[in-house]
Order: structure tokens, then C-alpha cells, then sequence
């Protein structure tokens, strides 16, 4: 966002808001590629599945509950951002398992 010290509060809010407002909409109605996020997700299953297995259900718990949290807060993020239905939760589902294409 570009910022100019002599410009009136009033137009620097109104520019912000068109800017926020833009950056929202590309956002919606961006593509999500979801290959990387079902790796992730095959991943986590697995090393779920093997906590359980080998019975250690306090990390299950909390690795399972720390996934719970980060998708529930993914997806409060998309619908403050007026996102909805399942795009939304395609959104949600990426930031929470689209970690393998940070490798």
C-alpha cells in the first residue's frame, strides 16, 4: 500500500478500503490448486494413524487438535473475507495442508 504523508486521512481511508477491497476479490476468485494440500493431508493421516498405532494418544490429541484449530481459523479468515460455500473451504483446507510445497 502506498503511503503519502500529505494526503487527507479521509481519501488515505477511502484508498485503503478500495485496496483491501481488491486484494479480497482476487483472492475469491482465485484458483486453488489443491495437489500439494492432499500430500500434506496424506501425511498428517499418517503420522496420525502411526501416533494411534503406537499409543501415544496425548500427541494424537494435541497434533490432532492443533489441525482442528488451524483449519477452524483458516476458515473464519475465508468467511471474514466474505468467502463462502466451498471455495471457502477449499481455502481452508490449502493453508492447512498446502505446507508440502514450502519443501
Amino acid at each position: 500500500m502506498y503511503f503519502d504523508e500529505n494526503e487527507p486521512q479521509s481519501v488515505r481511508d477511502q484508498r485503503f478500503a478500495a485496496e483491501r477491497a481488491a486484494l479480497s476479490e482476487a483472492r475469491r476468485t482465485a484458483s486453488i490448486d489443491l495437489r500439494e494440500a492432499h500430500i500434506g493431508a496424506v501425511i498428517v493421516v499418517v503420522v496420525l494413524v502411526l501416533l494411534g498405532w503406537y499409543g501415544k494418544l496425548v500427541a494424537l490429541g494435541v497434533v490432532g487438535g492443533v489441525l482442528l484449530f488451524w483449519f477452524s481459523a483458516a476458515l473464519v479468515r475465508a468467511y471474514v473475507d466474505h468467502d463462502h460455500g466451498r471455495h471457502a473451504m477449499r481455502r481452508a483446507y490449502n493453508l492447512t495442508f498446502g505446507w508440502v510445497g514450502w519443501f
